[in-house]
């Protein structure tokens, strides 16, 4: 897996460390039971304070995604992440605010929009 994150972008780094491994899983390229590096080899990787890796894999393992074993590393988790529909929308709110505005700027029918969302999906369904 491969992580890269864009200081300058504007999102902290913690948040775009957290997106990519939530991409990498939803696409399977991490699987249940992978290891993640560890924090420090991350942080070294990136040029980054291995705070900023911790704090990423701390809201990773809150939200059930990782695990953590004491001394052992970080793994993905076997658990999928039980959260209640109300807190699963409020996260998922924003993104699709921002995509509703993108696809606005650029005068994309509401049809398309959604055609594209669900092509989206269903290919990440299909791997």
């Amino acid at each position: 897996m491969i992580i890269r994150v864009q200081p300058g972008l504007g999102v902290p780094i913690y948040l775009q460390i957290e997106s990519q491994v939530k991409h990498a899983i939803a696409a399977g390229a991490l699987k249940l039971d992978d290891a993640l590096p560890s924090v420090r080899k991350l942080a070294a990787e990136l040029r980054i304070n291995p705070n900023t890796v911790a704090r990423a894999y701390q809201n990773l393992e809150r939200d059930g995604i990782l695990r953590t074993v004491p001394g052992g590393g970080c793994y993905v988790s076997s658990q999928s992440p039980g959260l209640m529909k109300s807190e699963k929308l409020r996260r998922l709110r924003p993104m699709a605010t921002q995509l509703a505005v993108e696809a606005r700027q650029l005068r994309l029918a509401r049809a398309e929009l959604l055609q594209l969302l669900e092509n989206s999906y269903d290919d990440l369904e299909s791997r």
